[in-house]
Parts: C-alpha cells; sequence; structure tokens
C-alpha cells in the first residue's frame, strides 16, 4: 500500500476519532466556545492533509495521462514507418523468389513477430547496411516508447486503485466535515461562514505591474467567497486551488497541490517578498498568496470564506516565486 494512502488513512482516522468524539461514558461540562474553537482549528488542519494528499494524486494522474496521450502521438508514426520496413521487406522477398534465393524466404515472410523478423532479417546477406540500420531503429524506438507506454499503463493502474481509495477518503472526509460543522454550529451559531455581502473588488487590490499585478488582483476578486476543498474556482476554492487560480489568471500554470507548487517555484528568502509572491505553511499543508503591506490572501479552512491576514497568520515554511 502506498504511503499516500497509509497518510490518508491515518489522518483520517487519528484526527477525528481523536479530536471529534467524546466518549460517551465520561460526563463533562457542554465545551466552551474557545474549546470548540480550538477543536475545530486542530480538525480543519489534520482534514486539510488529507485534502491536499487527495489533490497531489489527482495531479499525477493528470501529468500521467498527459504523458500516455504524448506517447501515443509519437508511436503511431512509428508503427506506420515500422509498416513500411515490412512492406520492403516483403518486396525483397519477392526479389530472393525471382532470383532463385531461396534460403532468404522463409525468414522474410516468417509471419509471426515483427520483431523476430527484424532480428532474422539482421541475419540475410541480401540486405544492405543501410537498410538493416533503418530496421532496426524503427524496431528499437517503436520497443523503446511502448516500453515507456508499457509502464505508464501500470502506474496510472495503480492511481486508479490509489483513487479508488480516494473516493473512500472523500466520503470520509464529507461525513468528517459535518462533525466539524456541527462544531461550528455549536461555537458560532451556523456551520460555516455568513457570505460576503458582495464578493471581492480587484479595484481595491494595490497597483502591480505585470503577471504578479494580475495574480493580486484576481486574489482580491475572490475575497469573501467560500473555502470548498478541491476547488479552484471561479465559485470557491481551497488553499492551493485559490493560489493556481489566480496564477492562470497570469498565463502561468500551477499543480493544483501546496506541496506540487512548492516544488515548481523559485525559492526565496521573507526579505525579498513582493506581490504575487507564495508563501507556504503547515510543513507544505497550506498557502497564500502574498499581496504586500504584509499581508496574504488565502482560502483559509472549512468553513470560512477566503480573507486577508497577515503573512505570520501562522508561522511561514516558506516563500515562493512563480517563474
Amino acid at each position: 500500500m502506498s504511503p499516500l494512502i497509509h497518510t490518508l488513512r491515518a489522518v483520517t482516522v487519528t484526527a477525528f476519532s481523536l479530536v471529534l468524539i467524546a466518549p460517551a461514558t465520561v460526563a463533562r461540562a457542554e465545551p466552551s466556545p474557545a474549546e470548540l474553537t480550538r477543536r475545530i482549528e486542530k480538525s480543519s488542519a489534520e482534514l486539510e492533509g488529507v485534502v491536499e494528499a487527495h489533490n497531489e494524486l489527482r495531479e499525477k494522474i493528470k501529468q500521467n495521462q498527459a504523458a500516455v496521450a504524448r506517447l501515443r502521438e509519437r508511436i503511431g508514426p512509428l508503427e506506420q514507418q515500422a509498416a513500411q520496413s515490412r512492406a520492403d521487406v516483403g518486396e525483397m522477398a519477392a526479389t530472393a523468389y525471382k532470383t532463385g534465393n531461396l534460403g532468404t524466404i522463409d525468414a522474410l515472410l516468417y509471419d509471426g513477430d515483427s520483431a523476430l523478423v527484424f532480428d532474422r532479417l539482421g541475419t540475410l546477406d541480401q540486405l544492405t547496411r543501410q537498410r538493416q540500420a533503418t530496421i532496426a531503429a524503427h524496431t528499437a524506438d517503436q520497443r523503446r516508447l511502448l516500453g515507456e507506454k508499457t509502464r505508464l499503463d501500470v502506474t496510472l493502474s495503480q492511481q486508479a486503485a490509489q483513487s479508488r481509495e480516494l473516493s473512500n477518503a472523500k466520503r470520509r472526509i464529507e461525513r468528517d466535515l459535518d462533525k466539524l460543522y456541527e462544531l461550528r454550529r455549536q461555537a458560532y451559531g451556523r456551520a460555516t461562514e455568513a457570505p460576503a455581502n458582495r464578493s471581492g473588488n480587484a479595484d481595491n487590490a494595490p497597483a502591480v505591474s505585470g503577471q504578479a499585478g494580475v495574480a493580486v488582483r484576481y486574489a482580491y476578486g475572490a475575497l469573501g467567497k467560500p473555502y470548498a476543498w478541491g476547488q479552484s474556482g471561479p465559485n470557491d476554492y481551497d488553499c492551493s486551488g485559490l493560489t493556481s487560480a489566480a496564477w492562470r489568471a497570469a498565463g502561468k500554470s500551477l499543480p493544483h497541490n501546496t506541496r506540487m507548487q512548492w516544488g515548481v517555484v523559485a525559492h526565496i528568502s521573507r526579505s525579498e517578498l513582493r506581490p504575487g509572491d507564495l508563501v507556504f505553511y503547515r510543513s507544505l499543508g497550506h498557502m497564500a498568496i502574498y499581496v504586500g503591506d504584509g499581508q496574504v490572501i488565502h482560502a483559509p479552512t472549512f468553513g470560512r470564506n477566503v480573507e486577508k491576514r497577515s503573512v505570520d497568520l501562522m508561522p511561514p515554511y516558506g516563500y515562493g516565486r512563480v517563474r
């Protein structure tokens, strides 16, 4: 079983069996709003780890599916070239027959695996070295690409199994969300934050030039929209969904996963931060987009809306610049 699935199971079981479910045999006073808030924050952080694992696998499946499609595009012409080579071989066989050189017929007309035909052709004196090299090159390229495709097919099959596990995890997340929202109802009187009177206004964004400015304006436009796990807009977001959507608006493609975004940005120091840069938290379990003046915009967690906060809303893990 993959480390990813172990993570999913461990997080969902541990976080919500220990945090959300109180022992039935122990009588205790109703928890205070402060205690409920602490539980909400702890449970939300654990659950967000599951969500980001889900996002990461989804991104990897998309990458592998795209790689398989590219391989198919390359394999097609090679198959055509191999077919042409086989036709050339048939013509040579006919010539061998007409000239009486029958010793080559069996090899040339062998009705079996084309790769074995090519292997036999290598021993035939009638083939020129140029023809041998051409056929060998086509065959080697075709075998190599088919080998790559086979490996990717195996990977996709394994990821399909993981995806089924994630579907189960999705159902667990939704059950756990019901418990989390019930905590919010107890603490705040409603399961989610009240929607903003109006959505964010990109006109309030600071004047920032270039693609970073587009990303910052997008983030301002998302203020007040609800958090929703696995979403990247335009109506709701999770944390990495918001940053990827903001930079997608600016013409840059970022994976919908915090850890994978950390892997593609240029790592910078805090002193180098400028609007549009990304700020990472919770050992790559959460992230935000920096908008200047010590502020970030982020999709905080379940039941809450996109908001602007201090860059130190929690201890930063690191800082990145989109390349």
